[in-house]
């Protein structure tokens, strides 16, 4: 049994998602968004968004003891000012994962995507409707939640293949099977 914390990194939302992967069983646990946006009145300041990804993160770490932590890697967008600051809200929440020792997996969002719907352009709709499916949800999780739920599954799925190489590798001697 494990549990998995999956981040979708944001500098203004930033969702997260947990499952439980019981073999081949995996059991929704919770998901939600860290909302990380002041008030027009009083903006936070980037070290104060910062902060509430790490602290919220550290938070979701201690409510739900995860033994595995998955992130989304950054990916290039059309303005690199947005890719600096999405790299510094992941960053906040591998901290925490690392604070906390928690091992902690990246995966591109064509490997996400690719995982849980199996197309590795899918839309986003495409992403929620399987999670939904996968973890057998009644309804359909907010977007940064389903996309976060996403990478823990990612995560599960992966680390479902690696157990199924470990052991047919141990099943062969010099390339042949025993």
């Amino acid at each position: 049994m494990a549990i998995i914390l999956g981040i979708d990194p944001g500098s203004r939302l930033t969702g997260y998602g947990v499952i439980e992967q019981r073999g081949r069983q995996l059991n929704y646990l919770g998901s939600g968004c860290i909302k990380v946006i002041g008030t027009t009145k009083e903006p936070l300041t980037l070290a104060e968004k910062l902060r509430r990804i790490h602290d919220s993160v550290s938070e979701l770490i201690t409510q739900f003891k995860p033994d595995e932590f998955a992130i989304e890697q950054v990916f290039m967008a059309k303005n690199p000012d947005s890719a600096l600051k999405l790299g510094q809200a992941r960053g906040a929440a591998i901290v925490a994962a690392a604070c906390a020792e928690l091992p902690v997996a990246e995966y591109s969002a064509r490997q996400i995507k690719q995982s849980v719907v199996g197309n590795g352009g899918a839309e986003k709709s495409q992403v929620q409707h399987m999670v939904m499916a996968l973890l057998n949800l009644q309804r359909c999780p907010q977007e940064d939640a389903a996309d976060a739920l996403a990478v823990a599954l990612c995560h599960a799925h992966s680390s479902q293949n690696l157990i199924k190489m470990a052991g047919a590798a141990r099943k062969t001697v010099r390339g042949r099977l025993r």
